[in-house]
């Protein structure tokens, strides 16, 4: 018996001493505060909890040790801590999707009750024993240290969140639901329970390219707590087992006598009555391979050599764009760059792993159909692949969008919520299916590591002259997005920067490699660090200025950009650069690189954004969308274009949010930075029949009455093929940015500025942390961050090598908002998610070569020391 105090009370314990006490906490005693981000990796200390005062990783200690020891939780933290600590996360931003957040808390709390006076370098070191993806780590810094101030006295602490702000669009309105979230009070999927909930596991492939002779159960099936372990041939015959964004090309599960593609393959699934037996059943799953040799190279992929990995051959697609006599400006060039730049495999590395909740539902017509809670970034593409599985109408699979623990395009592919699904469709009973850490690295789709062959010339007065890129990039077993990944890279290949003559090939191709889709950037990232390197190269070559010869050759409106569309709009790049350049021409050692990215898909493909206002109470508002909020903040963009609209404050109206498929208001993939832009549009268009009707009714005689709004760009164009005399509008909108990195003179990383045309900043505070936390990730795509792969399979599958960088690695930042308010954007909004991340590996490379004095043509540059 082991007796313990556990948030001030004592309780006792009679279970296996070797239990560790994080799945203690949340499976008996349902307390879920710390989270499960690593799997026992000891890592990400998103499980801490304080033990005799000291916050210790759950994850990794065993029930035995907490012999009569005080557990502390979230729950157990005095009411004051809780408030003025949580409120100080929300008050200064250092909040995003919150998964890591209640760890921190419990370490900043611990922190504060020994000494009320930290210094900066104490609080760094106390979060440094923690893991974030989302904040860049700069804002949870200020809100510790703003925490300390109010239990000092020294700050009041208001009455109200945002207590001096309206709400409004261009002012500071709360996070959605941020303060219960960073105490670890508002449940993630993984953190809901339902009564009779069975646990399902996945059988993965122990080989990239093998032939599955025989998938043998019978000893999983024997197991105790077994409920039943179903295979490919088990998928309705009214269904269909391939899925996929674009092509479904990805089957739910490889069957006998198929060839697996990629060890994130799933084979079987078992669904028991407990985690720990579904995990203990798949282990006894026997599998008979005919292993085949993996196909792992993109370049002998495409050759005749290579076996067929798909029915229509190993090359995914190709994009192309050209224009212009390439040899004649190649003759009149005065300066050539070449070079052969190398982008690495990333993996997303969002805390809160792969989670699905599926439930048998009734359904209105009475028909058995499916409920499901997803962390997926789309619930509506969810619903379409899930009934496509199941062989069920639309309307007979709901879908309920949690707000999840980071995605950055991670969660936009079908991963774990198939397989929930089938198995409660078929059971008639609760089914969570969740990945471990390292089945999340092996089975979701990762950046793409791409290889880039630039010629870049200028004449002898520094005007770029023409791009010549060949680019070829490793899209992994299945197809996901990687075609618009490549298509993206080829149409952003001059970077921000006009370039008269273009001929560029792009190339998706298939291998055995895990597959490769979206992530912050969407291969615009890769393009901008290979076109910076050679823009350096040509600066040194011709003696010009560095900052100068970009300012001269810098898109601005009317400018022909790679697509051949012409930017005829809201261009800010040269006012972002202008902000900087006293920054940049005053460093010893500086690296600068400027970026575009797209807003929305395009590429005619409608943008849609939809909206419905139901008024839910005398002074409350439910804004139905279908947008996911990972942490960017999407949830409270909607409020603040509500708040403005109906030109009301956050402390008269109260609103809430709502992404469920059963309210039909139907969006896409929240992908593209476009999440803002369309929901802006349609809460703006939503609200002006509320608006009329507020003029001769109360909110409160509304009750019950709806309100859709709708917005749409349907006038883009594919590139390639437009009609004679058709205008060329790739997308709708772009963002702007510059970034200067400059180095002290051991060469180490001193300060970043950024300098980024938003349009409109709609929540000030938000769209620092944004830019904050894609310069991070951006600081360790260029130095530190890798997911390589040997033979088809990864080199390894613990988070702690992924490279991404801690707390005591993150320089200062100062961002600089730059308003060039957009023709087609809701109060001239443009994207931010991505666009922050787009130049920070390129200026990282700039400054360093400039410092060591060589070219750097690959990335992770991997320095030794430091950042």
């Amino acid at each position: 018996m082991i007796k313990f105090h556990l948030n001030g009370k004592e309780v006792e314990y009679s279970g296996d001493p070797e239990r560790m006490l994080l799945k203690y906490l949340r499976g008996d005693q349902h307390i879920t505060s710390p989270k499960e981000g690593c799997s026992g990796q000891a890592y990400c200390g998103s499980c801490t909890v304080e033990i005799d005062g000291k916050p210790t990783l759950s994850c990794v200690t065993p029930m035995k040790r907490i012999l009569g020891k005080k557990v502390v939780t979230t729950e157990g933290l005095p009411k004051n801590i809780q408030e003025v600590i949580s409120f100080a996360f929300v008050e200064k931003g250092g909040i995003q999707c919150g998964f890591c957040i209640p760890g921190i808390v419990i370490s900043a709390a611990s922190l504060l009750g020994k000494n009320l006076h930290p210094t900066r370098e104490e609080i760094v070191a106390a979060v440094n024993k923690h893991y974030c993806r989302c904040t860049g780590y700069l804002k949870i810094f200020e809100a510790i240290e703003y925490a300390a101030k109010i239990l000092r006295g020294e700050e009041k602490l208001p009455s109200k969140l945002a207590e001096k702000s309206d709400g409004k669009t261009g002012s500071f309105l709360p996070k959605y639901s941020a303060q219960e979230t960073a105490l670890g009070f508002r449940p993630f999927v993984g953190d809901l329970q339902v009564e009779n909930m069975h646990f399902g596991a996945l059988k993965f492939s122990d080989h990239p390219r093998a032939v599955v002779k025989k998938i043998d159960v019978r000893e999983a099936e024997k197991l105790p707590g077994v409920v039943r372990v179903f295979t490919a041939k088990d998928i309705p015959a009214a269904g269909d087992r391939y899925i996929g964004l674009i092509l479904q090309d990805w089957p739910l599960m490889v069957s006998e006598g198929e060839t697996t593609r990629y060890t994130g393959d799933v084979l079987a699934q078992v669904v028991a009555r407990s985690e720990e037996e579904a995990r203990a059943a798949v282990a006894a799953i026997k599998i008979d391979y005919e292993v085949l040799q993996a196909v792992t190279d993109p370049d002998f992929a495409i050759t005749d050599a290579a076996p067929k990995l798909q029915a229509n051959g190993n090359l995914l697609s190709v994009s192309k764009f050209k224009r212009g006599d390439l040899e004649a400006a190649r003759k009149n060039s005065a300066y050539i760059s070449k070079g052969t730049y190398q982008t690495q495999r990333i993996e997303h590395a969002f805390l809160e792993t792969e989670c699905c909740l599926s439930l048998p539902a009734t359904m209105c017509d009475g028909k058995q159909g499916v409920l499901l809670y997803s962390q997926g970034q789309g619930a509506y593409e969810d619903r379409k692949q899930v009934a496509k599985i199941l062989g069920l109408p639309l309307d007979h699979v709901r879908v309920i969008q949690v707000q999840n623990g980071g995605g950055f395009g991670g969660k936009e592919d079908l991963t774990v919520q198939g397989h929930a699904a089938l198995a409660a469709h078929l059971l008639g009973v609760p089914v969570r299916v969740a990945l471990t850490r390292e089945e999340s690295m092996v089975m979701h789709p990762k950046r793409h590591p791409i290889r880039l062959e630039y010629e870049l010339g200028c004449d002898k007065s520094g005007m770029i002259t023409f791009l010549q890129a060949f680019i070829i990039g490793d899209s992994g077993a299945y197809a996901s997005v990687g075609m618009k990944i490549l298509e993206r890279a080829a149409g952003h290949a001059g970077g921000a920067y006009v370039v008269p003559v273009i001929d560029v090939i792009a190339k998706a191709v298939y291998t055995n490699n895990v597959p490769c889709g979206a992530m912050r950037g969407f291969g615009v990232n890769q393009a901008v660090f290979a076109m910076e390197g050679c823009v350096d190269d040509l600066c040194a070559q011709g003696g010009f200025d560095r900052f100068d010869f970009r300012y001269n050759n810098a898109i601005v409106n009317g400018s022909l950009f790679t697509t051949g569309q012409t930017l005829d709009h809201s261009v800010g790049l040269r006012e972002t650069m202008l902000a900087l350049k006293d920054k940049f021409k005053a460093a010893k050692y500086a690296g600068i690189a400027c970026g575009i990215k797209n807003c929305g898909v395009g590429n005619a493909m409608p943008d849609i954004g939809r909206a419905r206002l139901v008024v839910s109470g005398p002074r409350k508002i439910t804004i139905h969308h279908g947008w996911t909020e990972m942490g960017q903040g999407v949830h409270t963009m909607a409020m603040q274009f509500l708040y403005d609209e109906l030109k009301m404050s956050h402390h008269d109206l109260d609103l809430e949010i709502c992404v469920d498929t059963e309210n039909e208001v139907v969006c896409g993939m929240t992908t593209s930075s476009r999440a803002t832009s369309l929901v802006g549009h349609a809460v703006i268009v939503a609200a002006k029949n509320l608006k009329e009707d507020l003029m001769s009714h109360k909110l409160s005689e509304l009750v019950g009455k709806a309100y859709d709004g709708e917005w749409i760009c349907d006038w883009t164009t594919k590139p390639g093929y437009e009609k004679p005399g058709q205008k060329i509008v790739t997308h709708y909108s772009y963002s702007y940015s510059t970034q200067v990195v400059v180095l002290n003179d051991q060469g180490e990383i001193e300060h970043i500025y950024v300098a980024q045309d938003a349009g409109k900043v709609i929540n000030p505070v938000l769209f620092e942390g944004q830019i904050e936390g894609s310069v991070h990730m951006g600081l360790g795509y260029a130095l530190t961050e890798d997911f390589p792969y040997k033979d088809g399979k990864p080199l390894f599958t613990r988070l702690q090598k992924c490279g991404v960088l801690k707390a005591k690695d993150m320089p200062p930042v100062t961002v600089i908002p730059i308003e060039v308010p957009d023709k087609f954007g809701p109060h001239g909004a443009k994207g931010v998610g991505e666009i922050g991340m787009v130049p920070t590996a390129a200026a990282v490379a700039t400054a360093l070569s400039l410092f060591e004095k060589k070219r750097h043509f690959k990335i992770p540059i991997k320095r030794k020391e430091g950042v």
